[in-house]
């Protein structure tokens, strides 16, 4: 089933059973905050929500959005038609495994590499019975690993590669981005309450940056923040 998310007046996504968003993905969108200027790769855009995001943020000159599901993006050129045109000059979907980007993103061109990736490694919770589910939740067609080196192939030296991860992988996330020569330089976890545990980290690590990490304040989803960042995306 599908609807129509109004992200500003003249800007709407679709979403479905299938491709949707959660808060994870605006607390990512807003954490990446991509400069005007830069090119930015979403790669697991599903429905595209921090593309989108990113557009109507004034965030990147270009945005590749690049999924492995033909439905996925399928439905993101369907929210593209039904925006302006200019959503369609920046916005450029991608069907592909992100292993297999070489000749559809020019090597060492992005910025920014974002990814909202799947969550559980194989071999561990309960698989998923949906083709669409097991992909989003379960690391079937990427690891870590791969995100990495996908990122360290994308990115200009110096670029950024953002991702969120549940905590218990923290130590796995930052040393994929140290094998790939990506260096991890900010931090942020993200809670329901002030005293609550954190359920989600955003991350954030350079191509060739040096040793030393930024630890930001948590952001806390019952907060005049998160209102904020929910806010946003329905300017």
């Amino acid at each position: 089933m599908r609807h129509i998310e109004t992200l500003s007046p003249e800007l709407k996504l679709i979403v479905s059973d299938e491709h949707t968003f959660g808060t994870d993905a605006l607390c990512l969108a807003s954490f990446t905050s991509p400069r005007r200027k830069d090119v930015c790769v979403e790669l697991g855009t599903g429905c595209g929500i921090i593309s989108f995001y990113w557009f109507r943020e004034n965030m990147g000159k270009q945005i590749y959005a690049v999924d492995i599901q033909e439905n996925a993006i399928n439905q993101l050129k369907e929210s593209i038609s039904i925006n302006d045109v200019a959503v369609g000059e920046i916005i450029t979907p991608i069907c592909s495994d992100l292993k297999d980007l070489k000749g559809k993103i020019p090597n060492a061109s992005a910025d920014v590499v974002c990814m909202n990736p799947p969550y559980k490694p194989i071999g561990t919770g309960i698989i998923s019975e949906s083709d669409v589910d097991k992909i989003a939740r379960h690391e079937t067609e990427c690891t870590l690993d791969d995100i990495c080196n996908t990122a360290k192939y994308l990115l200009k030296y110096g670029g950024r590669l953002c991702i969120c991860f549940k905590p218990e992988r923290l130590v796995e996330a930052i040393n994929a981005m140290q094998k790939a020569k990506i260096e991890p330089k900010r931090l942020r976890f993200v809670t329901q309450k002030p005293t609550s545990t954190p359920w989600l980290v955003l991350l954030e690590g350079r191509l060739g940056g040096k040793s030393g990490m930024t630890v930001e304040p948590q952001l806390v989803i019952e907060s005049d923040e998160m209102e904020k960042i929910i806010g946003q995306y329905r300017k």
